[in-house]
């Protein structure tokens, strides 16, 4: 890969030097991400998206795919290189008014492709449609012969009634009591 862009436009200092790099590696992982032939040089706009919505450049309300579809359009190619790439942003940064540093460091700081940063950060909860619905508390009459105390589903035995036909005629109901004194009525 060719000297780093950043490094050739932006000289703020070591800091500077530093994102650049991690902007240029940002770019290649993501330029291979989903391109098994890529070789990391060139960018896709389905690529550039797929980074900039992991990295909540794109919001729906500020910047949107479109603004990056007309954007990336008018450099005529259907892949960019990093420096077409960094003018892209640029550009894109200039049409909405925004600051195009802190577009590369949203996407510099955004992770590995195909990674979300708020997903180890909140726990799943229980969905209250579920917990209402699993509540055997809550249930009457035979719907609630279908879960168990701790409201766990007890299966076909709590959807089918079973007849116990184990006697030797229907309608027996004393069995294995032959020869044993008779239950009192």
């Amino acid at each position: 890969m060719p000297e780093f862009y950043w490094k050739k436009v932006h000289t703020k200092g070591r800091n500077a030097i530093e994102m650049g790099e991690k902007f240029d590696n940002q770019f290649l992982q993501f330029s291979k991400f989903g391109d098994s032939k890529s070789d990391g040089t060139t960018i896709t706009l389905s690529q550039s998206d797929k980074w900039m919505k992991q990295a909540k450049v794109i919001d729906g309300k500020t910047i949107t795919t479109t603004d990056t579809g007309i954007a990336f359009k008018k450099f005529k190619s259907m892949r960019l290189g990093i420096a077409d790439y960094n003018k892209f942003i640029d550009e894109l940064a200039a049409t909405k008014k925004l600051n195009s540093d802190n577009i590369r460091k949203s996407m510099t700081e955004c992770g590995a492709p195909g990674t979300h940063s708020n997903a180890s950060k909140t726990p799943a909860k229980v969905n209250e449609t579920v917990a209402r619905l699993t509540d055997p508390k809550k249930y009457t009459g035979s719907s609630k012969l279908r879960f168990d105390e701790q409201g766990k589903g007890k299966g076909i035995e709590g959807r089918v009634d079973r007849p116990d036909d184990s006697g030797y005629v229907s309608g027996y109901k004393h069995k294995d009591s032959f020869g044993k004194t008779p239950p009192s009525s």
